[in-house]
């Protein structure tokens, strides 16, 4: 059995998921940071100096400040503010990964479709692959 985890293991296509998967997990805390701490705030700023972070709908009848402050108190609340941030940072992971399979699927050969005719020696005419005998000239191939 563990003979049979370590092939398993050493296939490259578990190597590169894995190696994939711990990237994907970086990236996206790259984008997060570049959303909440990048864009959001010039954003913020354009539509009246807005918080994205902290917008939140309080469902109970207490008002609270923020949303850390509502959820030490244990009220219920509806962060959309989070939800535009997260809706945000989606697009922009879903755009990077769209440019790079687009940049691989460039890079990647087709291979080219394998012949279905061939050349006569004699005559120099076309003739199918599978030919014995060229139909132009009659010579034996």
């Amino acid at each position: 059995m563990l003979k049979e985890f370590k092939e398993f293991i050493a296939r490259g296509n578990v190597l590169d998921l894995a190696i994939a998967v711990v990237i994907g997990a970086a990236f996206g805390k790259i984008v997060t940071s570049f959303v909440q701490d990048i864009l959001m705030p010039p954003i913020g700023l354009l539509l009246g100096k807005v918080d994205f972070s902290n917008l939140f709908v309080n469902l109970s009848s207490v008002k609270y400040a923020s949303i850390e402050e509502a959820k030490k108190a244990g009220a219920a609340t509806i962060n959309y503010g989070v939800f535009i941030n997260n809706i945000i940072n989606f697009v922009i992971i879903a755009f990077v990964i769209f440019l790079v399979v687009r940049m691989a699927n460039k890079m990647k050969k087709e291979p080219e479709p394998e012949s279905t005719t061939k050349e006569c020696p004699l005559c120099a005419s076309v003739i199918p692959i599978k030919a014995k005998k060229c139909p132009q000239c009659t010579s034996d191939l």
